[in-house]
């Protein structure tokens, strides 16, 4: 048999196995081992222990249980619930102003937190039972929660735009500069076509009953402001020490971490239940991410010993004469299409270095290719059959929020999401005028 037809070969096991239900982790890394003994012998299992030793090498992964842990102390100490109260405040009278709200509320949790995960954790325990409360149509919620809690991995700090650094060997720093520009562009959208919705059709999402209304004061208005300051504080107190270089990466990580334990103690709610609950939960989440690179590392390993990466650039350049824009939307069409069925981070860590090759051959701007990945990755949170925010969503919400209704939900903002890629492939500038700024061409 080719190395080709090998390859695709142990790609299409790895996919079957994720269609009968095997964890993500299992299915790389059994599909690489047998690969890898099969192809070189015992000597193969070399290629799993270089993996674990790579892996313990890259100290910017230090940052992941940082920002985890940051999120959930966030979620547990309620200083969200806070965030959430002021948008309710300021935004519930509007027809759809609390969708408007919950999307401002993961940008601001996204700044706090590397990942969907703790997104899609507050959405469904703060947000979900005011929206079900306020008669908001369940499509509606359903989509807002989960396309605002994807925002966290393309808004700063995203622990995806890490991990991708490691592999591009392209500065986190301008990473995290050039997610800010889509990532709010994309919450702009989402706001855009919640109001347009809402002025078709108000039963969607009827604004707050004026009995409400009226019982809200202005002193109370202006008070519920400064819960909008802290999650800024944070921010500034983790990123402007990075950017400027006071701190390097994981330092920046641990002071992002003590903002926010310092916020909640301010606020006096750091409790023993708080640091035990945010403790295991960074735990659970750090050691799935581990594992899952771990096994994607071995399988990209043997995909790129069988040459796989060097036979996918000759067919795009030599055999199809494919100009450079073509490649770079085939491969951003191909990462939607894996994204179906892979994790992100597996994705990035099997399929990543091969095309990060082709676009520095191609001429590409490695950081702006970056956030190209990054966005796709959101969409294949959201796009059946295993989108990963669709199965929490199923797994947080009431029994009522049923499968035909969470994926029904995604399908208009699945479609704003690949109209921002579309923007900022057409327009780089979206990405990269703010690391140009800041650091120049």
């Amino acid at each position: 048999m080719s190395y080709e037809w090998i390859a695709v070969l142990m790609f299409s096991t790895m996919l079957l196995m994720m269609v009968t239900g095997q964890r993500v982790f299992g299915a790389i890394g059994f599909v690489a081992v047998v690969a890898a003994l099969a192809l070189w012998g015992p000597g193969g299992t070399d290629m799993g222990f270089s993996a674990v030793m790579k892996v313990m090498k890259w100290n910017a992964l230090l940052t992941l249980p940082m920002f985890v842990f940051m999120g959930y102390v966030m979620s547990e100490s309620r200083l969200a619930e806070d965030l959430y109260r002021m948008f309710h405040v300021w935004f519930g009278p509007l027809p759809g102003g609390l969708a408007i709200g919950t999307i401002l509320l993961m940008v601001l949790i996204s700044a706090m937190n590397g990942l969907s995960v703790a997104g899609m954790a507050i959405g469904a325990t703060i947000a979900l039972p005011e929206l079900v409360k306020h008669r908001y149509d369940k499509p509606m919620i359903s989509g807002v929660i989960q396309a605002g809690s994807s925002l966290g991995i393309l808004i700063p700090p995203s622990v995806v735009l890490v991990l991708y650094s490691l592999i591009a060997r392209q500065p986190v720093s301008q990473l995290w500069l050039a997610g800010i520009g889509p990532g709010l562009l994309m919450a702009a959208l989402f706001i855009v076509y919640i109001l347009i919705r809402t002025w078709m059709n108000p039963a969607l999402a009827p604004p707050m009953p004026a009995e409400e209304r009226a019982q809200i004061t202005w002193a109370e208005r202006f008070r519920l402001l400064r819960a909008g300051v802290l999650p800024l504080v944070i921010f500034a107190a983790m990123m402007i020490p990075f950017i400027k270089g006071w701190t390097s990466l994981t330092e920046s990580s641990v002071v992002g971490a003590l903002a926010a334990v310092a916020a909640a103690i301010i606020k006096g709610r750091f409790t023993r239940q708080v640091f035990e609950v945010a403790t295991r939960q960074t735990l659970a989440i750090t050691c799935m991410f581990m594992l899952i690179i771990m096994a994607a590392l071995s399988f990209g390993a043997v995909f790129d010993g069988l040459g796989a990466g060097r036979a996918i650039e000759n067919l795009f350049l030599q055999e199809m004469h494919l100009t450079p824009l073509q490649v770079l939307l085939l491969m951003q069409a191909s990462f939607l299409i894996m994204g179906m069925f892979l994790d992100d981070t597996a994705m990035l860590v099997i399929v990543a270095p091969i095309y990060v090759t082709m676009a520095r051959s191609l001429g590409f701007d490695l950081v702006w290719y970056g956030i190209l990945y990054t966005i796709t990755c959101q969409i294949a949170y959201l796009t059946p059959p295993f989108g990963y925010n669709l199965f929490l969503m199923r797994a947080m919400a009431p029994r009522d929020f049923t499968l035909g209704v969470i994926y029904r939900s995604v399908l208009p903002f699945v479609l704003i999401m690949v109209l921002t890629l579309g923007l900022v492939i057409a327009f780089p500038g979206i990405a990269m005028w703010l690391p140009h700024s800041i650091y120049g061409q």
